[in-house]
């Protein structure tokens, strides 16, 4: 099963098409780790993919909510999610110590989290740590990845979103 995960894409028009067009065909299930920020940004998730959402520190539109709730599930500030045996937790991640927690807890197999806009791919304890990135911000130019995880090989790619 492949996942698809994205974040802080805020309202950020090209880099949401590229990741709907990156998933579509390609993942089974979508995770979008926070900071959507407005509905018109979440309505192109609605796809042929099953698709999650956190809230993200910028998400504080009340709508939006409700726009992922019309065709996915809204996972308020946490969540926790099972694939193929595998168990998720999907946290925006502004709190580094309750990040740090989550994957030293083992509990899970992977913690998928954004807010610092940098990337991450690391291994902690047997808990695979992933943090897509996000629109440049001052200070971090890259750019935001759509990631492929592979539930069945623990596959992990980032594919740029351009």
């Amino acid at each position: 099963m492949k996942i698809g995960v994205v974040s802080d894409t805020h309202d950020n028009a090209r880099y949401v098409d590229a990741a709907v067009e990156l998933f579509e065909g390609t993942a089974e299930a979508v995770i979008h780790c926070g900071d959507v920020v407005a509905p018109f940004s979440a309505v192109p998730f609605d796809a042929d993919f099953e698709f999650y959402a956190v809230h993200g520190n910028n998400d504080g539109e009340w709508a939006l909510a409700d726009a992922v709730r019309s065709f996915g599930a809204y996972l308020g500030e946490m969540g926790e999610l099972s694939f193929g045996g595998l168990d998720f937790a999907v946290y925006h991640g502004t709190s580094e110590p309750i990040v740090d927690a989550l994957l030293e807890s083992g509990n899970y197999d992977y913690v998928l989290r954004g807010h610092t806009h940098e990337r991450v791919h690391e291994e902690r304890g047997g808990t695979v740590h992933v943090n897509p990135g996000g629109v440049p911000i001052p200070g971090n130019e890259e750019g935001p990845a759509g990631v492929l995880l592979d539930a069945d090989t623990g596959d992990v790619s980032f594919e740029e979103l351009e």
